[in-house]
């Protein structure tokens, strides 16, 4: 697939003019979450692994002083253009990809990075368009590109990602956090990535048991979510943002995190129910599933998968009941995925309202699995009856570059 993907994007440059031979390619994954999903911009600890679906750019340093850039999946918006110093501002980029290379390198000079040397690049991007990261993965990868060719070397990881997080809040106004890009940058193959906020450290931790024994899950449903900014996403941030600064003044918690006892919860709780009584329900799945968090790390070291599986099914009822950001087409996928024996749990994914869902399963669950989606999906949803993918994934290396082979 590799010397085929490289073959796709030294065609591409060929054909647009971009000068690439001999260039390198940066592959950057997508991300699977355990937890806790939406937890990152509520000062929760997170737990996830990267993903085979992923963004591959190739690219090789030019004289000209500008960022000349092809995807591959928006042919119709040709060759993105600019000088260095000159990006635009997003409002006149309107929803176009093109706002990630104008973003990225409008926010590494606000940084004071010196930037001299342009770049000639292709890229091409298989990560659904929804809930598995696919705008932290290509905000990483072209940061990651832009210092390569301009020399400068960062030794600090979480630096990248604060980079990757500002490009999103700063320039294009998506409200994240920063679960995607800790769990993309920071990934390894058969490891899981456990961040805790509180110390600011990443642990890499093993699967305890045979990995070759369980599957994860793209259930994509064919449809595209627009950025956080314009989804549910960012009603429920700020909804998070309001209880924190309510509960803060209360009882001086900094983070909702800290509503982390049976008494902490029912008091929260009953304070909120008389300031902000629409919230509670995320604050319920907030609490719930961090309450859960430390069960899945241990059942992820100790190899207990089922288990895994169990409490990643109930956050996703969580995410769909009491958070509520989940939508028709995801919820769907995740109705038909619970019916098939093996299936461990399944969810919605990401920032909610479209994209992809997910599900951990038993190894030799995926041809029933993919069987049973083929059959009832297009029937539920036919409007997405030709646009819907199942994909088995494998943890792998977040981020990788090799030589352009061709």
């Amino acid at each position: 697939m590799e010397q085929d993907i490289h073959k796709k994007l030294a065609a591409a440059a060929d054909k647009c003019g971009l000068d690439i031979a001999d260039g390198q390619v940066r592959r950057s994954s997508s991300r699977f979450c355990f937890g806790v999903e939406h937890g990152d911009y509520n000062g929760m600890e997170l737990f996830g692994v990267g993903t085979d679906r992923f963004i591959w750019l190739a690219f090789k340093p030019n004289t000209s002083g500008r960022v000349r850039i092809f995807s591959e999946n928006f042919p119709e918006d040709g060759i993105v253009d600019f000088a260095l110093g000159d990006a635009a501002q997003p409002e006149a980029l309107k929803d176009s990809w093109a706002r990630f290379p104008h973003g990225v390198e409008t926010i590494l000079r606000r940084e004071d990075y010196a930037l001299s040397t342009g770049f000639d690049a292709v890229l091409f991007g298989n990560i659904p368009g929804g809930g598995m990261s696919r705008s932290a993965s290509l905000a990483l990868n072209l940061i990651l590109t832009f210092f390569e060719v301009n020399a400068v070397e960062i030794e600090d990881g979480m630096r990248i990602v604060d980079l990757a997080q500002m490009v999103e809040t700063d320039y294009i106004g998506s409200p994240c956090g920063k679960l995607d890009q800790i769990m993309i940058y920071f990934a390894k193959a058969g490891m899981g990535t456990y961040f805790n906020p509180n110390m600011g450290t990443i642990d890499h931790i093993p699967f305890g048991g045979n990995a070759d024994d369980f599957r994860i899950v793209s259930l994509d449903t064919g449809t595209m979510r627009p950025g956080l900014e314009k989804s549910t996403y960012k009603i429920r941030r700020d909804e998070c943002d309001k209880m924190k600064e309510l509960l803060n003044e209360k009882f001086g918690y900094a983070s909702l995190a800290e509503v982390s006892t049976p008494e902490k919860f029912a008091e929260a709780t009953a304070y909120i129910e008389t300031v902000a009584p629409a919230s509670v329900g995320r604050l319920k799945y907030l609490y719930e599933a961090q309450t859960r968090f430390a069960e899945t790390l241990e059942a992820w070291r100790s190899g207990d998968v089922t288990q895994v599986g169990k409490n990643f099914r109930a956050d996703g009822i969580g995410l769909r009941d009491d958070y509520v950001i989940s939508g028709p087409e995801l919820e769907t996928m995740c109705d038909i995925a619970r019916t098939v024996p093996g299936v461990l749990g399944e969810r919605m994914l990401g920032g909610g309202d479209k994209g992809a869902s997910g599900a951990l399963i038993e190894a030799d669950a995926f041809a029933a699995l993919k069987a049973t989606v083929e059959a009832a999906y297009p029937l539920c949803q036919p409007e997405f009856a030709d646009k819907f993918a199942i994909h088995s994934c494998r943890t792998v290396d977040g981020i990788t570059t090799a030589p352009l082979s061709v």
